[in-house]
């Protein structure tokens, strides 16, 4: 090329820009039409697209990765596209983020404000296709801040609309959704009668008359092999099919569907289904739980009998014994039993229940046996102190009991901290002591 003076200049090339890594992230709340060919998803991701080709010049680049989360709710993170995401970003592979409108990255201020950190801490851009700005400027933060808080406004609002349409719904007795009961299939946005499971509802109510306690008909149930509704999300997976526990009976027992009913907020409705037990049956049912306790448990010794209450462990399911106890006549038995076997039934552990006298009487033996070892006058200061000092000393010197029904061995941790605290308190005691002058007249 020839300059102004006739000589020949050489100019140097154009600098390319440097390449801006751009990925598109699309997200629809409902999994509505998204089976259709193009979705609402593909509509985002080809706005984003043609956003980013006209930025070409600037060296920017579309990704073919996709982030695309059908069928999530912006309330929250844990959608699998956006995890992914976040991962990519970490990993130093995305340069600037592109969406459709800023609420599809995020409905909730506060999520979004920990996803801009994250995006400042790698310099990664965001861009909304159809609310333009970038924050890499005060005002396009700025700007960003007041969109993304009308956004969780609104979201806000549909949530109230929600509620109140749902609390509508319950008034009028129909069903909005939970999870499934036994004697119910979920058709639609109601509540069909199962007639198989049906029948084995009014069997379970018949079965607790006959015993007229809970854990007996667990027992049965277990017998019998029966559990809880099993049923499948929209997701394909599996939920229910438990077994039953006292709790889970309890349940069943109570639920009001079964005479054709609804609660909500605490009131009775007349709901749409129909029921599969009588009202004079139902009845009858609850008479028996109000009779009996509501979760059918016997009321618990006091705590200071319940000397190894939170102390003593089954060994054979590692779970809790707790206290509990039966009465005939005037005479009360005391008893810990595991918790297992009291949830899920007798046959559930080996060594469902053991006498609470002759096992603390053991394990008191057993301490004041290792403190006569470790410490002098320990029999004679142990004498000195009431049944209730006497407890509260055992319960702060015991970490576990470990009960083996299945052998009868019984396996005594103690804290080795406190019974030294214990040993130097009695030595100071006995100093004293020694020091003391008797005087007489």
């Amino acid at each position: 090329m020839m300059g102004t003076n006739g000589r020949h200049v050489e100019r140097s090339p154009r600098r390319q820009p440097a390449a801006v890594r751009c990925a598109v992230y699309t997200r629809k709340s409902t999994e509505e039409g998204l089976q259709q060919e193009f979705n609402s998803l593909d509509a985002q991701r080809e706005a984003a697209q043609s956003y980013i080709a006209s930025m070409k010049h600037e060296g920017w680049i579309c990704l073919e990765k996709r982030y695309d989360d059908g069928g999530y709710t912006g309330g929250n993170m844990q959608r699998p596209a956006l995890l992914d995401l976040m991962a990519d970003i970490e990993r130093g592979e995305i340069d600037c983020v592109v969406v459709y409108k800023v609420d599809r990255l995020s409905r909730s201020l506060l999520d979004f404000a920990r996803m801009m950190e994250t995006f400042e801490k790698r310099d990664v851009s965001f861009v909304s296709v159809t609310q333009q700005f970038n924050t890499t400027h005060s005002m396009g933060r700025l700007t960003l801040n007041i969109l993304l808080s009308f956004a969780q406004f609104e979201r806000e609002i549909i949530s109230e609309r929600t509620r109140d349409k749902m609390s509508a719904a319950r008034r009028k007795g129909k069903w909005v959704g939970g999870t499934p009961i036994l004697g119910y299939d979920v058709v639609g946005t109601k509540l069909v009668v199962n007639e198989a499971e049906a029948a084995r509802v009014r069997r379970i109510f018949d079965i607790y008359r006959k015993h007229q306690a809970l854990l007996p008909a667990v027992r049965e149930l277990e017998r019998l092999d029966w559990t809880t509704k099993r049923w499948t999300t929209r997701r394909g997976i599996s939920r229910g099919g438990l077994r039953f526990t006292k709790a889970r009976l309890c349940r069943l027992l109570t639920h009001v569907a079964y005479v054709g009913k609804v609660r909500f907020q605490g009131a009775v409705y007349e709901g749409e289904q129909r029921g599969i037990v009588t009202v004079e049956v139902f009845d009858a049912v609850q008479q028996l739980l109000a009779c009996h306790g509501r979760n059918g448990r016997q009321q618990r010794p006091r705590s200071s009998e319940a000397l190894l209450s939170g102390l003593l462990i089954c060994k054979a399911c590692g779970r809790a014994m707790t206290p509990t106890y039966s009465q005939r006549r005037a005479r009360r038995y005391r008893y810990y039993v595991c918790t297992r076997a009291q949830k899920e039934g007798w046959t559930m552990c080996p060594s469902p229940s053991v006498p609470a006298g002759p096992m603390e009487a053991f394990v008191i033996d057993q301490i004041r046996s290792l403190g006569s070892e470790r410490q002098a006058g320990f029999e004679r200061s142990w004498n000195t102190l009431s049944s209730s000092e006497q407890h509260r000393l055992i319960r702060q010197l015991t970490q576990v009991v470990v009960y083996d029904g299945q052998t009868g061995q019984v396996a005594i941790t103690v804290d080795d901290e406190e019974m030294g605290k214990l040993a130097q308190r009695s030595a100071g005691a006995t100093e004293t002591r020694k020091g003391v002058r008797c005087v007489s007249n």
